[in-house]
């Protein structure tokens, strides 16, 4: 299925995280192999981009078709690899179709603009920019990467992807069947291999126009540094360490219900994650009794058993970093359960009272850890939820609405939901405020960071 090791060639082993067995054992790539990749991109840039728009959407629609074909067997190998729930990870592959649809139908509308002025006539074209580096997460393989190919590819850009060297399976897949659904060869070109060589070599490589990154904020603070040095644009989707605002005067069982999810969804592995629970002081004892409730009742397993809703962390080296945020001393106020044996399990863990000053509140755990920080009133609410470097997405729970609106104003975050904890959709923009990250992803914004701008003045004076 997977490219072939030759004897004495060093590798990367695939863990499978629900296990601990290697699940496949793949070639590790290096710098030379980048240049390789990125030499086919550019070639094959001028085809691609001479590509007729209404033949580049009908291509897209192709590839999006297959990936539904495809689902159950991609799902499957999904939830293996990054050990996610099957459910969960039916629902990300069929996102990746409808990512491809929906810039697929945006090819023919990618248009510029006649401006009046004097003289002559002034237009603007969108330009595609050329050979596109994708430095993409282990936590949503494929479908994070398809929020990148998808507007890019549309865009008339070529790619170069490199997945996570934890979850490279997806990604070394879904190349061959872009190539089985007709795209041309070179246009889009995987390399699995180590972010300090292949992802360092693709951000600094004076071939590639741009940078797509998501990850943590750590590191896109060196890609954006080493992209510095060719003036490469990026896109930077990084961490966050999102609040989940409760008042008094909300549906507080229904906010407590939901708020696991917004938490431990992808074992707490998630950008979005709003494990900052600031709950008004008057709801904390009836928001957290509900809360005990939906936590110990949730199924810690298996990825592939259809029932679970939680499956392992990614990593032996993962699961000890969240557990450093739970020592002995931590205030466990609701604790889950979790397998025994092989994988990489953790519980689902609540920490009750929270200061927001504290390290589980104040960094990104990225785990099945949330912290309950009790507030008073809308000013301390909206200070709570500002006093942090990041602002990538929150939530906000109250039956006044005008409440609800100033909250959503007042707080700095590029994703904001209202009695809901939902945050991605394909047709509306994604991305964060302040430390968050550089650049929207989905939405009609999307097409436009992978192009330039190109003004014409055509002069008509006589």
């Amino acid at each position: 299925m997977f490219p072939a090791v030759s004897a004495g060639s060093a590798t990367i082993e695939v863990i499978e995280p629900a296990t601990e067995r290697v699940l496949e054992q793949l070639p590790e790539l290096g710098a030379e192999d980048v240049d390789a990749a990125v030499a086919k991109a550019k070639a094959a840039f001028p085809a691609w981009r001479a590509v007729a728009p209404a033949e580049r959407a009908a291509l897209l629609h192709r590839l999006a078709d297959a990936v539904a074909e495809r689902n159950g067997e991609l799902a499957t190998l999904e939830a293996r690899n990054a050990g996610k729930p099957i459910g969960n990870a039916r629902g990300e592959i069929g996102m990746v179709a409808e990512c491809f649809r929906y810039y697929a139908g945006g090819v023919e509308r990618l248009t510029g603009k006649t401006i009046p002025v004097a003289g002559g006539v002034d237009m603007t074209f969108r330009e595609p920019m050329g050979v596109i580096g994708m430095i993409t997460p282990w936590n949503f393989p494929l479908v994070i990467a398809a929020w990148k190919l998808a507007p890019a590819l549309a865009a008339a850009n070529t790619v170069v992807l490199k997945p996570a060297m934890l979850t490279p399976l997806t990604a070394i897949e879904f190349e061959k069947l872009a190539l089985e659904a007709g795209l041309p060869e070179g246009v889009l070109n995987v390399v699995p291999g180590s972010g300090s060589v292949c992802g360092q070599r693709l951000v600094e490589h004076p071939d590639v126009a741009k940078i797509a990154f998501t990850g943590s904020t750590e590191v896109g603070r060196g890609i954006a540094e080493a992209a510095a040095a060719t003036i490469k644009r990026v896109t930077l989707e990084l961490g966050g360490k999102s609040a989940n605002v409760v008042f008094a005067d909300a549906d507080v069982e229904k906010a407590a219900r939901a708020a696991p999810y917004a938490v431990f969804d992808n074992s707490g592995q998630d950008c979005c994650a709003r494990s900052r629970i600031m709950v008004e002081k008057p709801a904390v004892d009836e928001f957290l009794a509900a809360l005990r409730d939906e936590v110990e009742g949730m199924k810690v397993g298996d990825p592939l058993d259809e029932s679970t809703v939680m499956g392992p962390l990614i990593s032996a080296g993962h699961r000890e970093e969240v557990a450093s945020f739970v020592p002995d001393d931590a205030p466990v106020a609701i604790r889950g359960s979790a397998p025994e044996g092989p994988g990489f399990w953790f519980p689902p863990t609540v920490l009750s009272p929270v200061s927001n000053d504290d390290r589980a509140a104040r960094e990104e755990i990225f785990g099945p850890v949330a912290a309950v920080i009790p507030f008073e009133g809308e000013a301390e609410a909206v200070a709570l939820a500002n006093d942090t470097i990041y602002g990538l997405s929150g939530s906000v729970w109250t039956r006044d609405g005008a409440k609800a609106l100033r909250m959503a104003r007042a707080i700095d975050t590029g994703v904001l939901s209202i009695n809901s904890n939902s945050s991605v959709r394909v047709s509306t923009p994604f991305g964060g405020f302040k430390q968050s990250g550089i650049g929207r992803e989905l939405g009609p914004d999307a097409m436009e960071h992978y192009t330039e701008v190109k003004n014409v003045y055509y002069a008509t004076e006589e």
